[in-house]
């Protein structure tokens, strides 16, 4: 599998946009239509569009479903594939989004709470429409919108997801995310290394060098927000580089 890098288009009010470690109210972007900005991501290189509900994330409740919903229709046809998460509570919520063609769903605050949710998702659909985030702060997995800390460590979790059927991870360093200040690899490598399953990375990607140093993690592709929406560089020079170091 060739190295992806993944644009992010996250949903807060109906804007698409960028928060500074997940606080709301940090809007360093505010973009008035996240449809344009997803189908502006797929004219410019991207295979993958990662879709996150930042008010399902935060308050539980997926206010931004109707522009979800309409990125899936509209840009599925012009050849991405779709992985969405935030506020995904509940086995009738990922089925809904599945079932609505979306490729991946991502779970993270069911999955701590109800780990058998990702059993009976793998089993309904296959474990490759599954993916775990296992979001990381000091070293545990934090949950509910990042609000609360639980007691378990990325690499314990990623292991027994993994064998509950999930398809593949989604790692991010909270410590690094939305800073600006570039990457920490180790934990990203920790996880791989710990797993067979895929891992997508996150968090913290400011230079095109960041790049690289994740794609050396073993990580499968990076999630990337900030950088790109603030012109650290463009998505075609990220796909550029990445290339050229095959």
């Amino acid at each position: 599998m060739t190295f992806e890098v993944i644009p992010a288009v996250d949903m807060r009010n109906g804007k698409c946009v960028q928060l500074v470690q997940g606080i709301p109210g940090s809007e360093m972007i505010s973009l008035d239509d996240p449809v344009a900005v997803a189908k502006d991501w797929i004219s410019q290189g991207a295979r993958t569009l990662h879709l996150i509900d930042l008010d399902g994330a935060i308050e539980g409740k997926r206010q931004n479903a109707p522009l979800i919903e309409r990125i899936v229709k509209e840009c599925k046809p012009i050849g991405a594939e779709i992985q969405v998460g935030g506020g995904i509570r509940s086995f009738k919520d990922a089925a809904d989004l599945l079932e609505r063609g979306a490729d991946r769903v991502i779970l993270s605050t069911a999955a701590i709470k109800n780990p058998d949710i990702v059993k009976e998702l793998a089993d309904s659909f296959g474990s490759k429409h599954v993916n775990v985030a296992l979001d990381s702060r000091d070293g545990k997995v934090s949950i509910e919108g990042w609000k609360k800390q639980s007691e378990h460590t990325a690499v314990e979790m990623g292991i027994k997801f993994e064998n509950l059927g999930a398809g593949s991870l989604l790692f991010t360093n909270i410590d690094t995310e939305g800073l600006m200040q570039g990457v920490n690899t180790r934990p990203t490598e920790e996880l791989v290394n710990s797993v067979n399953i895929p891992v997508i990375a996150s968090g913290g990607v400011t230079s095109l060098d960041d790049l690289i140093s994740i794609r050396n993690t073993g990580a499968v592709a990076v999630v990337v927000g900030s950088a790109l929406y603030t012109g650290k560089f463009t998505l075609t020079e990220a796909i550029n580089t990445i290339i050229q170091e095959l």
